[in-house]
């Protein structure tokens, strides 16, 4: 007998089988059993996640010789036919090897044209943000006024590229993706019903590795079992996908806690023979510290006892704030790790600025600082090391406002003898205040080129979207005066607002204040209306170039040959 992959033998066949994706099944069964039924659908989310699945039980319920309903039988002709492919009213289309405008035609040409064995002739389009523009256009006017006998299934995972056009013509439904411990409990369910038997650990692996998707979730189970041969042990699954669990990032963290240098690096090289994926092992990493801060905050356990255990005795040693900054240096050391040398050079410098850098309870608020509390001095400035024995603290010089006072843990023996180090975080007196306005007037009415100031300042993308919707009218002394058309209103906010003035401070050297008007507003123009109208004439001058070249001309006059898309290479 044929071997048939886990994927198509697990395929959900009707809606009470399908994993997660409640706020979806609820609005269909609904429908279907009060018959309020619509006449296109459009599944969107990210591969794996059921949308084809959902597709095809919903156009087995609409055919079932039942009757519609939310439970279709599974026994008649209709159901087993569309169980195995071969149902003649069930028209799959793969819009990725469909997209011109005659493929889109001469799939519709049958549409007024009532079923041959069912109730509805159901179409479901697969990918379709595929399709051309042309092929949207000729599918628009079926998709919006269709035969009562035709039902419309679309399914994509990119709905951004989908005209407007089409999203208004369907009932939308954004599948979710799978959280690990959903595709683990299905994966377990799975693999009792097969007779096989699994490691808890192996299955956490396989549930990670899929990343949100349960038909690769299965694929990857497929592999597992024969790998293993069956027996799925934790060492064996992390050694077919190459990733790190979290009982060989325990000891790592542990070294990490203790101080100890020498075993924290020893640990990492016997992983790097392993050549894994170090940004993986930061990331479980992370996810150590996660249930580290937890346990610390709400007293949570997750995962095995043993490393529940393990979990409770380093949230008992390590403190919040070191917890916090573990976390935060793990975060910038697993982005930077394509800029490093080599992976595993990245990986050790993240590892060691970990233990090289700590936060000084002496500095919180309300603390005074201690005499043996050494600063970096700014030119000239000198500070003593420690505080002299005639029981005087000595004199403290300022820190530089333009340095942040970090300093390198001390070893553990100069740690046990509770020698302060500077914080990692600044005072808040470090902090390098916007340049303060002098008494003297500036000038009204001064020039400013808006659109370089906006393409040059230093701000998040949320406040630069903001700035560039802005058109500027004038600036008056420390005012900017900038105007806001009606249909950008929504971005605008506090936070928005405060955010643009300190960038712009940052920018000008100076500080400003934003007022905002729609005076002038309908005839000034805005960053992004200036680039809109560069991207249009650019468009234009390519399409004038291809429409207008020999070659084209030739190729068209002899060959029938038509232009699908232009698009501008030139920046």
């Amino acid at each position: 007998m044929t071997y048939q992959v886990l994927a198509r033998k697990w395929r959900p066949r009707d809606f009470s089988q399908m994993v997660g994706q409640g706020h979806v099944l609820r609005a269909l069964v609904n429908a279907l059993d009060t018959q309020r039924l619509h006449h296109a659908y459009l599944f969107t989310g990210t591969r794996g996640v059921g949308k084809t699945s959902i597709a095809r039980v919903l156009a087995k319920a609409l055919n079932c010789e039942q009757g519609v309903s939310s439970a279709p039988c599974g026994q008649c002709s209709s159901c087993r036919e569309v169980e195995e492919g071969r149902f003649v009213d069930l028209i799959e289309v793969d819009a990725a090897s469909r997209t011109k405008v005659d493929d889109t035609r001469e799939l519709l040409e049958n549409v007024q044209y009532a079923p041959a064995r069912g109730r509805f002739k159901v179409y479901l389009i697969d990918e379709v943000h595929m399709f051309s523009n042309s092929s949207f256009n000729a599918l628009l006017k079926t998709l919006e006024e269709p035969p009562p006998h035709v039902k419309f299934l679309l399914a994509t995972t990119d709905p951004k590229k989908l005209p407007i056009t089409i999203l208004s013509r369907c009932l939308q439904f954004n599948l979710k993706r799978l959280s690990a411990e959903q595709i683990r409990e299905q994966l377990q369910k799975i693999l009792e019903a097969e007779g096989m038997a699994a490691e808890r650990g192996a299955l956490d692996l396989l549930a990670n590795a899929a990343d949100g998707s349960m038909r690769d979730s299965l694929s990857l189970l497929d592999q597992a079992i024969a790998f293993t041969n069956g027996t799925l042990a934790v060492h064996e699954v992390a050694s077919m996908l190459g990733t790190v669990g979290t009982g060989q990032v325990l000891p790592l963290v542990e070294s990490l806690v203790a101080g100890d240098g020498p075993g924290l690096l020893s640990r990492a090289r016997a992983l790097a023979e392993f050549t894994p994926d170090f940004a993986q092992i930061l990331g479980e990493m992370l996810s150590v510290l996660r249930r580290i801060a937890v346990c610390q905050v709400l007293g949570e356990q997750a995962g095995t006892l043993e490393e529940a255990a393990e979990v409770r005795t380093l949230a008992a040693t390590l403190s919040p704030e070191e917890c916090q900054l573990f976390y935060q240096l793990g975060l910038h050391g697993r982005r930077d790790l394509p800029l490093a040398p080599e992976p595993m050079v990245g990986f050790e410098m993240a590892l060691l600025r970990m233990l090289a850098f700590k936060p000084d309870p002496s500095h919180a608020p309300g603390s005074p600082t201690p005499a043996s509390a050494r600063v970096v001095p700014s030119a000239g400035a000198t500070i003593p090391d420690a505080a002299p024995q005639t029981g005087r603290p000595p004199a403290r010089a300022e820190a530089p406002k333009d340095e942040a006072a970090l300093r390198p843990k001390r070893p553990p023996a100069a740690r046990e003898a509770a020698v302060p180090v500077a914080p990692l975080v600044p005072p808040a007196a470090a902090a390098t205040p916007p340049p303060a306005v002098t008494g003297e007037r500036a000038p009204t009415d001064l020039p400013l080129d808006w659109a370089a100031t906006v393409a040059g300042m230093q701000a998040s993308g949320l406040v630069r979207e903001f700035a560039r919707h802005c058109a500027f009218l004038r600036m008056e002394g420390d005012v900017i005066e900038l105007s806001l058309t009606p249909q950008s209103e929504n971005l605008r906010s506090e936070r928005q607002v405060k955010g643009l003035e300190q960038a712009l401070c940052q920018a000008l050297g100076r500080s400003v204040i934003l007022r905002f008007t729609r005076e002038g507003s309908a005839h000034a123009r805005t960053p992004a209306q200036a680039l809109s109208e560069a991207e249009a004439a650019r468009q234009a001058a390519a399409t004038r170039q291809i429409e207008n070249d020999p070659n084209v001309l030739a190729l068209q006059r002899r060959f029938g040959a038509t232009i699908e898309r232009i698009e501008p290479t030139e920046p």
